[in-house]
């Protein structure tokens, strides 16, 4: 029983550290509300299985403080990437088409995904249609959320801290751009901005949302 509760607190720390990028030892035990002698010692055992890593910086008189992060081996333990065999696919198509022409036949593979969404986003309120697309980012793998922006309910950020695609997207980066035509396809009404993105060295991938005037 001990183990399980260990296992689901150190999963709850890397989740943390996922979608807020870093932290210290005392934000975790406010956040998790456990103490900060037991966040300690599950970081040192994360950090003993090459899960975080951490920086060292001043704290003006006291010792300095750990600023914990993942690790690249830590983040792949969410779900990340396709199979390698997705980038062998894509690799062979660019070597026999040429990059442009396997670009074209990526680009329709988007426009038929974001037909698809769009079905099954169906037809009703923005909140209701947001709400599913985050479900169906899910169910692929990304951990996905959303909130309103300052309230309102024609206004949304999209966030994702991990990426399903990301060895796709560092080899063939246009694959990002088709995923933002998807979702501005998928939600035909609406607007769709990126905010935040993973490729350029941020640790999520951000978008708003925002309902068109008719």
């Amino acid at each position: 029983m001990m183990t399980e509760q260990l296992t689901s607190t150190k999963q709850d720390i890397l989740e943390y550290l996922l979608k807020h990028g870093q932290a210290i030892a005392q934000d975790l035990a406010i956040a998790l509300d456990i103490s900060p002698q037991a966040v300690r010692r599950h970081l040192k055992d994360l950090e003993t299985e090459d899960l975080i890593v951490y920086k060292s910086v001043s704290a003006g008189t006291g010792r300095p403080q750990h600023i914990y992060h993942l690790s690249q081996k830590g983040r792949e333990r969410f779900p990340d990437r396709y199979d390698r065999f997705a980038i062998s696919f894509l690799d062979t198509l660019v070597d026999n088409l040429g990059y442009e022409q396997a670009s074209e036949i990526i680009h329709r593979h988007w426009q038929k995904k974001s037909i698809d969404y769009r079905q099954k986003l169906g037809q009703g309120e923005l909140p209701e249609r947001v709400a599913k697309l985050v479900e169906l980012r899910r169910q692929e793998g990304y951990m996905a959320e959303y909130h309103p922006l300052e309230g309102r309910d024609d206004k949304f950020i999209l966030t994702e801290y991990n990426c399903a695609i990301s060895q796709v997207a560092n080899s063939f980066p246009a694959v990002c751009g088709h995923e933002l035509e998807m979702f501005a396809a998928a939600l035909a009404d609406c607007q769709v901005e990126r905010t935040h993105w993973l490729v350029d060295g941020e640790h999520q991938c951000g978008y708003l949302i925002s309902m068109t005037a008719n």
